[in-house]
């Protein structure tokens, strides 16, 4: 057995993952912080370097995958990811991709398909036969990210004021966030104005709402069920944007924690018109995979059942 290591790092807006792994696809270890875009997190860098830190100096470490968030998309930000990841690892074979490019990776192993991401943000992404990559979206929250958890949030905040103003037809989603933010509905612009004026991270704390909003969906509000259609189409117009790029019929997968509300993914899956495949890892199994990749692992079936296992407990003790 090889006592090579290989560390993963998958960043988002509102977390970052690092997990080291070895030959073997067994997690060895984890780490766990916030998010690291550079777009919304002026502290990104601190953030990150904070829990890579703890990595660096790990015996036997051959290779790094790094899939960070808006990397390959602003220039100038993208170096300094890029600079972040080689002095924390000036010895290691690395590599720095967009966070987007490592969970299709992931989601197909390497092979073609369409990948429709939303998470804090949103974004499509695909891989053709010959191997040649095209995305649509992840403009960000100011310009785009339609369908993420933030703009779902965002949207829900909309409704609710125009709900408690009369201006739009009453809600439960006023009353589910109401309750779960501990806000007195009474006394509604000062307590949710002063809520939003006290987020240190805005962005994170309204893309959190869209748990809400499908939990109210669910029970069988009209204003959260239209709003989770209307991100549902959002989400396929990403899919229709590339799907030209790719072979007819290639499969498609999700990401991100948007897609955890069935609603949504079904309606996703309606208006594209076929259903998804099941992604073979979760991003931070893309990362792990593009590591292994530098050192020419063998990988196997084995391999990547391990990886996603393990990965999906890590996953899931993050979000206790």
């Amino acid at each position: 057995m090889s006592n090579e290591l290989i560390l993963g790092i998958d960043g988002g807006g509102s977390k970052v993952l690092v997990t080291l792994a070895d030959k073997d696809g067994r997690i060895l270890r984890t780490a766990l912080g916030g998010g690291v875009n550079p777009m919304d997190n002026p502290d990104w860098q601190q953030e990150l370097e904070r829990h890579i830190e703890p990595f660096r100096n790990e015996p036997g470490l051959a290779a790094v995958g790094a899939a960070l968030p808006a990397y390959g998309e602003v220039a100038h930000l993208s170096a300094l990811q890029k600079q972040c990841i080689d002095d924390a690892f000036p010895d290691i074979r690395g590599i720095v991709l967009n966070d987007v490019d490592a969970a299709h990776l992931g989601a197909f192993a390497g092979r073609p398909g369409i990948l429709v991401l939303s998470g804090t943000g949103s974004m499509s992404w695909a891989r053709n036969g010959a191997g040649a990559s095209a995305r649509a979206g992840g403009w960000g929250d100011v310009i785009g990210d339609e369908g993420s958890s933030y703009w779902i949030g965002r949207e829900a905040l909309h409704l609710i004021s125009q709900s408690l103003d009369g201006r739009a037809k009453p809600t439960a989603m006023a009353r589910a966030i109401y309750d779960h933010l501990q806000l007195d509905i009474a006394d509604p612009m000062n307590a949710l104005g002063g809520w939003i004026n006290g987020l240190a991270r805005p962005r994170a704390g309204i893309a959190a709402l869209s748990i809400l909003v499908d939990r109210t969906a669910q029970q069988g509000d009209e204003t959260a069920i239209g709003l989770i259609e209307t991100a549902a189409e959002e989400l396929a117009k990403h899919h229709w944007a590339i799907a030209s790029h790719c072979e007819t019929g290639t499969d498609w997968t999700y990401a991100g924690g948007t897609f955890s509300s069935r609603l949504l993914l079904e309606a996703v899956e309606r208006r594209i018109g076929r259903r998804a495949v099941s992604p073979v890892l979760p991003p931070i199994g893309g990362a792990l995979l593009a590591a292994a990749q530098l050192l020419d692992w063998p990988l196997d079936e084995r391999w990547f059942g391990q990886i996603a296992v393990a990965a999906e407990t890590v996953i899931a003790r993050s979000r206790q």
